[in-house]
């Protein structure tokens, strides 16, 4: 069993070619183009447009490519889908500020082929609204393959002060996912790209609350990001005891140490071994 899903997810301002052209051998599993908060009114046609040419190719970059379009609820967004969607180098569209299901319907209607090809949908939950209907919009349209919470808009929403704040929100976004057949989400950025130690720590939060990789906007925090959530030595050598056990008796068993292992710990501890070796 191989893991594909990304650890690192790198932002990049769409209206800066050069900046894209780097970030794309920068080391993260997938590379987010921003059309949206990245990019100033006036030149956001321009990044729409370097965006297109860079798409044009079915193969830009040696990782996949995905786009987060203007806010739905704006006049950019139709403009966005219409241009990007059909390009042959596009892996996924994020789509920002996402309410309700239907506003993911729309999308799909738009975007994705009568024959179910890409790009795969990711949605961001933004909103106290839309934190209500997360498991309506991960289980909105098969092409959705994501959902995750954008927390600068949400904080600002809920008028929250502390980082604990925010754990009720994504406790709930990890559960709509998993509910609805998902991966694992990736958590929010991480805004300060000089607190390195404060991204390890928040990391490890956020893996503990079930969330798998993390977006980034700096180079920098990628290997910060991918420590965090590759599995410990201690962690492997647990899940190697497991599945050796495993394989000699498919029942419930008690290893040596008193840990009680079911069918549910196993298929736990192939996930950490299938984890270490995606590299």
């Amino acid at each position: 069993m191989t893991v594909h899903a990304p650890l690192t997810w790198l932002y990049v301002p769409g209206d800066r070619p050069d900046v894209v052209a780097k970030a794309l051998h920068a080391g993260a599993d997938a590379v987010i183009v921003d059309l949206e908060d990245a990019v100033a009114p006036d030149r956001k046609e321009y990044a729409r447009a370097a965006t297109a040419e860079l798409l044009s190719e079915p193969r830009p970059s040696p990782v996949p490519v995905h786009v987060r379009v203007n806010a739905l609820d704006g006049p950019l967004a139709e403009a966005d889908l219409r241009t990007l969607a059909p390009l042959p180098g596009l892996a996924g569209l994020r789509l920002p500020k996402v309410t309700s299901r239907a506003e993911v319907i729309r999308v799909a209607e738009r975007a994705v082929p009568a024959d179910g090809g890409a790009p795969a949908l990711h949605a961001l939950v933004e909103s106290a609204l839309g934190l209500e209907h997360a498991f309506a919009i991960a289980t909105a349209h098969p092409a959705l393959r994501g959902i995750s919470l954008g927390e600068a808009d949400l904080r600002a929403d809920l008028g929250l002060r502390e980082e604990t704040g925010l754990d009720w929100a994504r406790s709930r976004v990890v559960v709509a996912a998993r509910a609805a057949g998902l991966a694992p989400p990736a958590q929010s950025v991480h805004p300060n790209i000089r607190d390195l130690e404060g991204l390890a720590a928040s990391c490890a939060r956020g893996r503990a609350l079930g969330f798998l990789g993390r977006a980034a906007i700096h180079p920098r925090q990628l290997p910060v990001i991918e420590r965090a959530y590759l599995p410990t030595p201690e962690e492997i050598e647990r899940a190697e005891e497991i599945t050796k056990a495993a394989a000699t008796d498919a029942g419930a068993l008690a290893l040596p140490d008193g840990r009680f292992v079911d069918k549910a710990v196993v298929e736990g501890a192939r996930r950490v071994l299938a984890l270490a070796r995606r590299k």
